[in-house]
């Protein structure tokens, strides 16, 4: 079965860290590209960071600097490190395994909750 399954959401001070787990099954998963997306109550799935099958990685600037992205291929599975995080960052995260756009593989989300 395809599928990829987020996990490590939770709720955290700010100036806190997380760190966001996605295994994925069902895939050659060394030739997929990889992002994480955020959606926030009334606004739309936006990406946060993205690594291509080559280790290449991007980040939306509001998250430089303090998220990393960063995939085991042996493990099947792709991280997102979050550090020194803000209430703005509170959102549901998902995963996305991308090959093209037939194979494009979104998980169910984790929900982040940044708040003292």
């Amino acid at each position: 079965q395809v599928q990829v399954v987020e996990s490590g959401g939770g709720l955290v001070q700010p100036g806190g860290s997380l760190r966001l787990s996605c295994a994925a099954s069902g895939i050659t998963f060394r030739i997929y590209a990889l992002g994480w997306y955020r959606q926030a109550p009334g606004k739309q799935r936006d990406l946060v960071a993205a690594i291509t099958s080559s280790g290449t990685t991007n980040y939306v600037d509001s998250v430089k600097g303090r998220f990393t992205i960063s995939r085991d291929n042996a493990k099947n599975t792709v991280y997102l490190q979050m550090n020194s995080l803000k209430p703005e960052d509170t959102a549901v995260y998902y995963c996305n395994a991308r090959l093209n756009s037939v194979r494009d593989v979104w998980g169910q989300g984790t929900q982040v909750t940044v708040s003292s």
